[in-house]
């Protein structure tokens, strides 16, 4: 049950980081094309702006691709001298860490929001754009990236609750460098 939910979880967030990767590359474009007005001295102005917008938003919700993905950087210098389940156990440890500190900040990215909601904040730049606009789904992606960690986490804790710490491996590990090269 556990690795049914890791995979459906698993290409969810490909579809998620397909259509974030598309985002990017759009604005990857919308810069280039900025920077070749701008040689015959025109601009669509703001592409840094948005840029920086799409950059957050990149980041935000790519984390939950990147956690079960195995993406994630970790050192493992003690988990490296451990086999089977005190592997698993520091495996979880992490995850439980990680699931914290990525809930807190989901927790604490709401008041931000909530402020440009209740303010109508806009940025001191040419654009104005509304803050909002931007913060809603970039908090989203925090959130979201939330929720992947502790389901991830519950999968694995499940899993290791009922003596399968080795089936924890491909979705809570991490792979040393070396083990990736060969």
């Amino acid at each position: 049950m556990e690795l049914v939910l890791i995979n459906r979880l698993r290409k969810l967030n490909h579809g998620i980081a397909m259509i974030v990767g598309l985002g990017l590359l759009g604005m990857a474009a919308f810069v280039v094309a900025d920077i070749a007005l701008r040689q015959v001295h025109a601009s669509f102005g703001g592409s840094e702006e948005l840029a920086g917008y799409a950059m957050a938003l990149v980041s935000s919700w790519g984390m939950a691709y990147t956690l079960l993905e195995l993406g994630h950087i970790r050192i493992d210098l003690v988990r490296s001298r451990t086999h089977g389940t005190m592997r698993a156990l520091f495996d979880v440890f992490s995850m439980i860490i990680m699931s914290g500190v990525v809930v807190t900040i989901a927790i604490k990215c709401w008041p931000v929001v909530e402020r440009a909601i209740e303010n109508g904040s806009r940025a001191n730049t040419p654009l104005a754009t509304p803050l909002a606009w931007v913060q809603i789904p970039w908090f989203a992606g925090w959130v979201w990236f939330a929720v992947m960690a502790c389901l991830v986490t519950l999968a694995a804790i499940s899993m290791l609750v009922r003596g399968r710490a080795a089936d924890t491996e491909p979705f809570i590990g991490a792979f040393a460098e070396q083990d990736s090269l060969k």
